[in-house]
């Protein structure tokens, strides 16, 4: 009889319906995720240094440190334990040290900590902190950005005493460009200085009234220096106002100062130079629109010797985002968005050969370990955060070496994406995406929310988000639309075009041809629940929607674009709608006017929350508050939310924790 009864008890401690059942995303969830945000691979591919940034709920801010993992993988050591930012790690040409900035003592500066043990080192004392470096190839130098006042001499001072008391409050300008991504300007300029490695004085090589490397339209890989340390690459715009241009271009200057040389003429977009392993050419990226921001970029191969020019990619027609060369300098991998993942390709130099290596998910921050032929990278998918992958140059092998989040993802439930094609009232074929909630019955009927995304030529893509997170929407109950309208990249160029003088139009009929072709469909969605949510662009057209359609519920506008010609005069970035409106409001005022939602607010009825951060200087604040405005005029249901000390995305933990459950309380009042 004990036997029979230690038996059962064993089948039931087995059973699967008594082991530890998972369980739906929750917004305490997203704060617990530890996001992988950089690596850096060591000179002899043994190692990997990558960053790791936590939510530290005990003080509601957030913690970047730095790890040490096999290329093979397995455990990860912690390198960095301060409270404070450890991030952007740099391997020493020997492999022996690390350094990395970090803001423990005040401004961000540059430290170094050997890997065999010890601690860490300051080595740069900048008056205003360290925005980016790199390590020399010899070891001996550092090139770093910083914040300075213009001046003319090559090798001048980095310091300079500012105005102090009363007058340091007060911010006058005599041209644009006075506020850059939610921070106002001060009169200093972004420089690039050459500093040794043991400290000491540091010299600039770019000297001039132009941020180096361009704030704005550049990339993450913007200076370089050269194979041999000689030459260093960078990205800067030399237009009288760069507000207003696209105009970056590559030059070069030797590493100890002197004249520096433009190697490029395009009057677009130039950036993210990368010398080849032989020092013989630097590829970059390139798009040939002056004015268009968000052209499509091509690679470009320049001749260190003849000086001449080569794209590779001309008959590629998707957007490439990042590059880097193979050992060989016989070819390059790249990344390039497409149909809603960020896929990796190779290009052969020699015949611009193009192949795809891999396919699937997300991916990016490549890197080639040139001692056993595999290439590094993060990589998501929209159930499963950044993590470090590798695979061999043929995408073969493909090897998860990270499982930062692994005990975590192990409780939760999440599906992986469905997708849907359908042809929009022109005929044009468009793609999307559904999420359905965990533990999905078919048999049921479910509300729905269709997010629309940020960027006006961005996409959704098949990777795991903080901001409009789709696991969180579909873990409540909603099965969640993601429609790429038109507008949006990796579907071709022209797909891409189609949004510019189009605003309200060609992606509205998209989204509503997609929602019918989603209703029609799945008998399981309640056409009768659906809401819709976006910010930025997607934001404008949850504020077109307002005034054009009844079909939803309830809408959610963050930081949406409600009225063009107050967005051109007020937003960061004139060039954006200075392009897609077709000139500025003065020049093009029947456009500016033709898709203004303010216009149409008065045909609306349906309910509104708006939200905004105080010190979104791309949309600013004043968008939001005309709306809120026109909308409590019409007397349509509404609410505004503003969050203090934030700007264009919520990035404080606790004031993310606020912005979801407002979206959700608002949903649940309402549908």
């Amino acid at each position: 009889m004990r036997m029979i009864v230690a038996c059962l008890s064993l089948l039931v401690a087995i059973h699967p319906n008594c082991m530890a059942q998972k369980r739906p995303l929750t917004i305490e969830d997203l704060r617990a995720f530890h996001r992988i945000e950089s690596m850096s691979i060591s000179p002899d591919g043994r190692y990997i240094a990558y960053t790791v940034t936590t939510n530290k709920k005990s003080s509601g801010r957030v913690n970047t440190d730095i790890y040490l993992i096999s290329s093979r993988g397995g455990y990860a050591r912690q390198m960095t334990t301060h409270p404070a930012y450890d991030g952007n790690p740099c391997w020493s040409p020997d492999g022996r040290m690390l350094a990395f900035i970090s803001d423990r003592n005040g401004t961000p500066q540059i430290f170094a900590l050997p890997i065999d043990g010890g601690e860490a080192r300051q080595i740069s004392r900048i008056e205003n902190g360290v925005c980016q470096f790199t390590w020399s190839p010899n070891g001996r130098t550092f090139c770093l950005a910083t914040w300075a006042p213009p001046q003319s001499s090559p090798r001048d001072s980095i310091n300079r005493t500012l105005p102090s008391g009363i007058a340091s409050t007060v911010r006058r300008y005599d041209r644009l460009f006075y506020r850059w991504n939610d921070r106002w300007l001060d009169g200093n300029r972004r420089q690039l200085f050459v500093m040794p490695f043991e400290g000491g004085s540091a010299w600039r090589i770019t000297p001039g009234e132009y941020d180096t490397p361009s704030l704005a339209l550049g990339s993450d890989h913007d200076f370089t220096f050269s194979p041999d340390g000689e030459e260093i690459a960078f990205v800067r715009n030399v237009d009288t106002s760069a507000v207003n241009t696209t105009n970056n271009d590559i030059f070069v200057v030797p590493a100890a100062g002197g004249t520096f040389r433009r190697i490029t003429t395009n009057t677009a977009n130039d950036r993210y130079p990368v010398y080849s392993p032989d020092g013989t050419s630097i590829a970059f990226l390139s798009n040939n629109r002056p004015g268009y921001a968000d052209d499509q970029f091509d690679i470009i191969l320049y001749n260190r010797r003849t000086h001449r020019l080569r794209n590779l990619t001309d008959e590629f027609n998707l957007d490439i985002s990042e590059l880097v060369w193979d050992s060989s300098s016989d070819r390059l991998f790249f990344t390039a968005r497409d149909q809603g993942r960020l896929a990796i390709f190779t290009v052969e130099v020699k015949n611009k050969k193009i192949k795809p290596v891999l396919l699937s998910g997300t991916n990016h921050h490549l890197s080639i370990n040139v001692h056993d032929d595999r290439i590094l990278f993060l990589r998501s998918k929209i159930d499963m955060p950044d993590e470090l992958f590798a695979c061999d140059r043929r995408g073969e092998n493909l090897h998860q070496l990270t499982f930062t989040n692994k005990p975590l993802l192990d409780k939760l439930e999440m599906n992986t994406l469905d997708e849907f094609w359908f042809s929009a009232p022109d005929g044009r074929i468009v793609h999307g995406f559904l999420l359905k909630p965990p533990f999905f019955d078919p048999a049921r009927t479910y509300p729905s929310i269709v997010l629309c995304h940020d960027q006006a030529h961005g996409c959704w893509e098949d990777r795991f988000t903080s901001m409009w997170n789709p696991q969180i929407f579909a873990a409540r109950g909603f099965v969640v639309i993601l429609i790429n309208y038109r507008g949006s990249k990796g579907y071709g160029e022209d797909f891409s075009y189609a949004l510019a003088r189009n605003w309200g139009a060609a992606p509205y009929r998209d989204l509503m041809a997609g929602l019918d072709h989603v209703f029609k469909k799945f008998t399981w969605l309640d056409d009768q629940r659906v809401a819709a949510a976006g910010s930025g662009f997607g934001g404008f057209l949850v504020n077109w929607m307002a005034g054009h359609t009844s079909r939803f519920r309830c809408l959610i506008s963050h930081a949406g674009i409600s009225e063009p010609v107050s967005f051109y005069g007020t937003t960061d970035a004139i060039w954006f709608p200075a392009w897609e409106f077709g000139g500025s409001p003065n020049e093009n005022s029947k456009i500016y006017e033709r898709f203004s939602p303010l216009r149409f607010i008065k045909n609306g009825s349906t309910p509104l929350l708006i939200l905004h951060g105080e010190e979104d200087s791309f949309v600013p604040l004043n968008q939001s508050l005309q709306l809120f405005t026109a909308v409590q005029e019409y007397k349509i249901p509404s609410r505004l939310v503003l969050f203090p000390h934030e700007g264009h995305e919520i990035l404080s933990p606790d004031r993310v924790r606020i912005w979801w459950e407002t979206i959700f309380e608002w949903l649940n009042q309402w549908l």
